[in-house]
């Protein structure tokens, strides 16, 4: 059993790198994947743990692409060394979203919530910060109960206090990933909102321009359109992975390490019949 998409506290995870690594251990998972949002902070620890526990730790990162509809994740799998390229990204993405959240701060604050960047970064420290840290405030400062409740009523796309984010081009991505050693992956396509109509001209484009492979099996998504994904993206030449995009069960209960669609095991096959083969 493996694991290709999971979340530290490096970025919006419930654990730390080196706790997700022993979680690992203790399922028996062969590989890992650390695929944190726009970040490798967590990646050193990962790779000790890995070592000292005997799990295989794939360096990862997870990026989000400027896309008119849904939401365009990238995922880049077997980071060998971050180019210029990717931290120049990993940069100016902390820049802008650091922008963002003090915009949030104050939407927040004009509504007589009293949030501070301090009260933040203390109660997250060393966290790339996002909208899942305010609705963790939010429940905490008592305004609702939930995390899905702050993202339903404040913080979704449209809602009173959303604030647009700037993400990175996907040119860009792919190549600062390609010269940093990894493969690009597009993550779980159903987030993308195309319909089946338009997506296989969509991952042909990306295919063309250099990404390497398709998320085809993850939670989000049904088993039948999982197999569809897999079928269309070995039509195309893509690699096929899968994940669970786990973040942690406090984050997302619905979601376990090492199980993806339909909760199914991870196979290994993910990482030693397809990863490898264009990681090497």
């Amino acid at each position: 059993m493996i694991d290709l998409h999971v979340h530290t506290t490096a970025s919006d995870g419930q654990y730390s790198p080196a706790q997700i690594i022993g979680k690992a251990a203790e399922k028996n998972l062969k590989a890992i994947a650390i695929t944190d949002h726009d970040t490798v902070a967590g990646l050193e620890e990962a790779k000790a743990a890995g070592r000292e526990l005997g799990v295989t730790v794939v360096p990862g990162i997870e990026l989000n692409i400027t896309f008119p509809t849904g939401e365009f994740h990238l995922l880049g799998l077997g980071i060998k060394t971050p180019f210029p390229s990717l931290i120049n990204i990993v940069e100016n993405v902390i820049k802008n979203r650091n922008d963002r959240n003090a915009q949030i701060i104050e939407k927040m604050n004009q509504d007589g919530v009293p949030l501070t960047v301090e009260e933040l970064q203390a109660d997250f420290p060393g966290t790339v910060i996002g909208r899942p840290h305010f609705a963790a405030e939010l429940v905490k400062h008592g305004v609702v109960k939930t995390r899905q409740q702050a993202f339903d009523q404040y913080l979704a796309r449209g809602r009173k206090w959303y604030v647009p984010r700037v993400c990175t081009n996907l040119d860009e991505a792919i190549v600062a990933l390609r010269e940093s050693g990894a493969v690009p992956v597009v993550a779980h396509p159903m987030s993308l909102y195309l319909s089946w109509g338009r997506l296989p001209d969509f991952l042909k484009d990306c295919y063309e321009k250099g990404v390497m492979g398709i998320e085809a099996f993850h939670p989000g998504a049904r088993v039948t359109e999982c197999l569809r994904l897999e079928e269309l993206g070995r039509k195309i030449g893509f690699i096929i992975t899968a994940g669970s995009d786990f973040h942690g069960e406090k984050i997302r209960s619905d979601r376990r390490l090492g199980h993806t669609c339909g909760g199914k095991k991870i196979e290994d096959k993910y990482y030693f019949e397809e990863l490898l083969k264009v990681m090497q």
